[in-house]
Order: C-alpha cells, then sequence, then structure tokens
C-alpha cells in the first residue's frame, strides 16, 4: 500500500493538471512518458515515480517538486464549503489555498502523529429529502450529545473541539467571506470570519457543524452564496433549521417567551437574542417557526437591530486562529520543527505580529523577533 507521501504526491499531481486544464495525454506528452495510461496510474497511486520523473512531472505543470510534497499545504487533500458573496470567485480560491495551509498545519503539528482529529465526530442521517422536523430532531440530538444545555452557544466552540475534535479558527476580515467548514483526511474544521457580527459567528457555526455532520449524505456546494439550485436550497434551508434549533432551543425559548414582560417586545426581543447569543432577525425567525407569534406580530429587522446597539458583540472579539492551533505552532519553532519565518508566513503575519500573537496566547517565543 502506497504510504501517505505517495499518496500525496498521487493527489497533487491530479490537481496541478485539472487546475491547469490538461488532459492526462497532454500531460503525459509535456513531461516525457509515452501512454496516457502511465498517468493514470501515477495518479491513482498504483505506480511509484522516481525523482527525475517527478522532475519532469514538475517542470510541465509548472511548480517545483516541493508543491508535491510539502505537509504543510493542503493542495489536492481539503475540500471546503464557503458561506460567502456571489460574484467573488477569485478571493474564494485565495481564500482556500491561505486556509489550506493553516489547517495542513494544524494537521501536522498535531502531538502524537497526525490523523487522529475528528474520530468521533457523528454522522447525521439526513438526505436532501428530509423534512425541517428530521433536521430540527437532529439538532437537538446534537445538543444532548455535546452537553450545551439551555443557551448553546456559549459552550458549542469549546464542546466540538473537546467533544468532536473540531478546531473553530478564527481568520481577519476578507470582504464577502463569512466563513467556511473543511475536510482533510480525518480532520474537519470549521473557519469564522471574526469582523462578523457575534450573531452571525455563532449562527454561521453551527451552519457549517451541519455541513461536516452531513458531508457524506448531502456533499455541501463549494460555495454558498445564498443562490443556490432548487436541491442545493433545500440542503441550506435544512441547514439554517439546524442551526436555529440548535442554538435556540424549544424549551428555553417558550420558557422566556411565556414569562416576557407585557409591552413592546422590541427590548424582550434584544435581551433575549443577547442571551442566546444571536441576532434579532435568528430569534425572530425561530418564534415564527415555532408558531409562537404570526407574521406581522414582530418588529421588523431595523428595529432590532436598533435595539440590540452594541448588546450584539457579547464579548470581545476572538483571537486569531484558536489557542490550541497557536500552541502547536509555538511547540514547533521552539523545537525547530518549524522555522520562524516560515510559520509566520503560513500565518500571514510579519514577525512581530507573530510573536504578539503568541504572547497574546501566553505562549511567548523564547527570544526576541
Amino acid at each position: 500500500m502506497p504510504d501517505p507521501t505517495h499518496r500525496r504526491v498521487a493527489r497533487r499531481i491530479r490537481a496541478r493538471r485539472e487546475r491547469l486544464g490538461l488532459s492526462q495525454e497532454a500531460l503525459a506528452d509535456a513531461s516525457g512518458f509515452n501512454h496516457r495510461q502511465t498517468i493514470t496510474a501515477i495518479e491513482a497511486g498504483d505506480r511509484s515515480i522516481a525523482p527525475e520523473e517527478l522532475a519532469a512531472l514538475a517542470g510541465a505543470l509548472g511548480v517545483g517538486v516541493a508543491y508535491f510534497t510539502d505537509p504543510f499545504v493542503a493542495t489536492g487533500e481539503a475540500a471546503f464549503s464557503f458561506r460567502a458573496e456571489a460574484g467573488i470567485a477569485d478571493r474564494i480560491a485565495e481564500f482556500e489555498e491561505v486556509a489550506g495551509q493553516w489547517i495542513a498545519t494544524y494537521r501536522e503539528l498535531e502531538p502524537g502523529g497526525r490523523g487522529k482529529q475528528s474520530l468521533l465526530l457523528p454522522a447525521l442521517s439526513l438526505t436532501a429529502r428530509s423534512s425541517y422536523e428530521d433536521a430540527l430532531a437532529a439538532a437537538d440530538d446534537v445538543r444532548e450529545r455535546l452537553g450545551l444545555g439551555a443557551y448553546p452557544a456559549e459552550r458549542l466552540e469549546a464542546a466540538l473541539e473537546r467533544e468532536w475534535g473540531i478546531p473553530v479558527l478564527y481568520f481577519d476580515g476578507r470582504s464577502g467571506i463569512s466563513g467556511a467548514a473543511t475536510r482533510l483526511g480525518g480532520l474537519q474544521a470549521v473557519f469564522i470570519n471574526r469582523a462578523e457580527a457575534s450573531g452571525r459567528r455563532n449562527f454561521d457555526l453551527a451552519h457549517e457543524l451541519f455541513h461536516l455532520l452531513t458531508w457524506d449524505s448531502m456533499p455541501p456546494r463549494r460555495i454558498d452564496d445564498a443562490r443556490p439550485e432548487r436541491d442545493e436550497k433545500r440542503v441550506e434551508q435544512l441547514a439554517d433549521n439546524f442551526a436555529s434549533a440548535l442554538l435556540l432551543p424549544e424549551p428555553s425559548v417558550r420558557e422566556l417567551w411565556a414569562a416576557r414582560p407585557d409591552g413592546s417586545p422590541t427590548e424582550w426581543m434584544a435581551a433575549t437574542a443577547q442571551r442566546f447569543r444571536v441576532s434579532g432577525p435568528a430569534l425572530k425567525c425561530r418564534l415564527l417557526r415555532l408558531g409562537l407569534v404570526e407574521e406581522g406580530g414582530l418588529p421588523g429587522d431595523e428595529a432590532l437591530a436598533r435595539a440590540a446597539g452594541a448588546v450584539e458583540r457579547f464579548g470581545p472579539v476572538p483571537q486569531l486562529f484558536n489557542a490550541t492551533f497557536a500552541e502547536r505552532v509555538h511547540t514547533a519553532v521552539e523545537s525547530g520543527r518549524l522555522s520562524l519565518r516560515r510559520a509566520s508566513r503560513i500565518l500571514g503575519l510579519e514577525l512581530a505580529d507573530f510573536a504578539e500573537l503568541l504572547r497574546s496566547y501566553g505562549r511567548p517565543l523564547s527570544y526576541e523577533v
């Protein structure tokens, strides 16, 4: 059986060829192989590759040999599903390459070896034909498994990493990209734009969790740009229903609704949204779906936003990446496994900013930068 490096090389050869729009026959001709079947066997991992052959393939594909062997990139391995605006494919492709380095580094620096993450992650038995009630029931089950309690948003992120090995990595705002779910071998992760409002960040996390839990039965679109086709729209609606039910448990919502004071519901909704750490519109949709109020019986989204004001921040903006990632990178740099300059390039930070990030997580470097 081919070793992991051999499989990585095979996947990246195919990914690079397809990205360039080359046929296997064209690549065979350009790299000096006599038959297309040779490229087929190489990409399938069924044929070993001599160093000089890899160099020829690299030349034909316009990259260096390290492109195929570097464990700190995820080319040809990681699969992404983005929540983003329409019409920004170039920015998404750029971010995918950067985020691929982050997640590959997270995996490569795992203590005790790679591939142990997300082993306990359950798969939800849902399909595009499942009902919205099925999605709600799945959310209840996930909330119970993770022990999220009556107000899940405040515990969700920590529980995902602790119980299922799913890291939540925060990145700085790239216009139009809210977040992403990704799979890289046994590792599954969520990226969240830390520039988004708190309620949006929490909802994005719950939405992307749905995609991770249903990836095999309902592979998500690469880009969720709010303009899906009919079947894809159904999947996104299921994801939204799951996220809503996960973050706003029915018993908790009903209890607070029954105890609401008389008068205008605007202030109550702003305070309740803060308590659940979701946006006012998300709470409004949940109340409507539970049948607690009819359409038109609640304030509009603009009024809710004004009432929420600064309340919706729910605390400080998250730090970049997360504590586990910072710890792994710090250990690798201090031990010499990863150079300081390469680590800072992977994270997209200047050296001084990189050192400050580690220091902010309580992991200062042992020398001055």
